[in-house]
Order: structure tokens, then sequence, then C-alpha cells
């Protein structure tokens, strides 16, 4: 669903966890953002150093609500996350959101979903299965270290797949899902394009309602750019191209709405 409620504002840090090399969880205390975020949107987080101007998008990984508080859990990739690595409790960041159209778990309810999350794309996925009813199995893709993998497993069965074998099912998210045959009535996935590509197939295949949250690089966070656009089934209103523009129209889009 598209939220136009979103805020600029500095948010104090609540606190900070390594969760592995190189990734990193934070809890946000977000205010107003926090009110309405919605699972599958994300947030612009600016560095302290003005001559980088642009924000870093960074997924919603949890909403608390009666505290105020937003967590996202990111990677370390460059100038901007590795300053945020190094925030604590009592630290303060310039924050803009929520940001994005996010999942609509409320149409699925009751149905038996499966959730897909590959790399990066996991942290998303912890929401969306907080607040998702009926059966949930979810399906994590890791190159080798593991995160977030106990914290999904309080929702239901988690499957692992891993690029170097070292956990669950050697390979990537679709090997283990068709070692396991699972099954299910809607998937929602979040991960690299390659992944997302694979399981849009799977899901045609298999005439299952998908959701997929695309992974692009953006820059303005706010759809005026243009610099994150993805192929389309239909003309975009605003280019009036077949493009979509991910960090405003997605980042979370039928599966049958976007060419891959």
């Amino acid at each position: 669903m598209k939220n136009s409620d979103k805020v600029k504002q500095t948010a104090r840090v609540a606190g900070q966890e390594r969760l592995a090399e190189g990734i990193y969880s934070m809890w946000i205390e977000a205010g107003e953002i926090a009110k309405t975020a919605r699972s599958g949107q994300f947030l612009s987080l600016y560095t302290k150093d003005s001559s980088h101007l642009l924000p870093r998008p960074i997924s919603i990984c949890e909403i608390n609500r009666e505290a105020l508080q937003l967590r996202i859990v990111y990677r370390v990739a460059g100038f901007g996350t590795e300053e945020f690595s190094q925030y604590k409790a009592g630290d303060m960041v310039r924050v803009l959101g929520p940001l994005g159209n996010g999942f609509s778990p409320e149409r699925s309810q009751g149905k038996k979903a499966i959730l897909i999350g590959g790399g990066i794309g996991i942290p998303p996925l912890l929401q969306l299965a907080r607040e998702l009813d009926g059966h949930k199995q979810m399906v994590l893709g890791y190159r080798d270290q593991m995160f977030l993998k106990e914290e999904l497993e309080a929702f239901g069965p988690v499957f692992v797949a891993t690029e170097d074998g070292s956990a669950g099912t050697q390979g990537n998210v679709m090997n283990a899902i068709k070692e396991k045959g699972l099954t299910g009535d809607v998937i929602y996935a979040c991960g690299p394009t390659a992944m997302l590509r694979a399981v849009k197939a799977f899901a045609m295949e298999q005439k299952m309602e998908c959701w997929l949250s695309l992974e692009e690089r953006m820059a303005c966070g706010v759809g005026a750019c243009l610099g994150c656009v993805c192929r389309s089934k239909e003309v975009d209103s605003h280019s009036f191209v077949k493009n979509k523009r991910v960090c405003k129209d997605g980042p979370v889009f039928a599966a049958e709405e976007v060419e891959l």
C-alpha cells in the first residue's frame, strides 16, 4: 500500500549490535515514522558528511509501534553504511520515511505462504512474518554466514540454502524449495534480481500468487530522479514508458507486473 505520510527527522539510535561479519542490526527511535510504517517499506538514512548528499536506503526489518521504534538490519557496503555501523545508543541520525510501496499481508490472511529471502533481502521478511496469519514457511539463502534465522523460526519452519554448503541445502533458495518439495498459495520474496527471476518463474509454473520486493540502487528514494527504474508491463504515468520506479511504485510488485 502506498504511503504519502513520509517524515524527515533527526532520530535517536536506541541500540545496535553486530549479527555477523559486516551485518548490523540497529533500533531507531523513529517517532511519527514508526506509527505509519508497513512491512516491506524502507528508510533513507543520511550520513553526517555533507559532501555525501544522497541518503542510503535500508529496508525496515521490524516495527515496534508501542515504543515508536524501527529496526533496520543492513550490510556494510560503502562509506555510508560503514559510518552507520559505528553508531551507538544515543547517537543521532537523519532519517526520511517510511518510503515505498510495501507488502499488503491483509490480502493473503489464512493462505499458506512461502517467504523467500536472499542475503540482505532476508530482513524485510521478519516484520512480514509477524503480520501474516496462517501457515508460513521461510526459505533463506545465504552465502555462508547466517543471520535472523532463529528469529524467523518463531513464526514457522525455516529452510536454509548456503552457497558453500555449510548449512542446509547447498546452492540457492530454489534448490532448497525443490529439495524439500515446498508448496503454498502465495509467495513473498525479497533478494537479488537473479533470485527473484527464478522465484517468479517457479510461481508462474505453479500458478501461485507472488509478490516480489526488488533490490535496486536508489538515489533520491522518492521517485523524482528515475535512477532506479525497472521494466514493467504497463506504461508508467510519470515517465510514459514501460518502466516502474522501484523506490516509489515499489519496492514490492506483483510478479506479473514487472519484467526481470
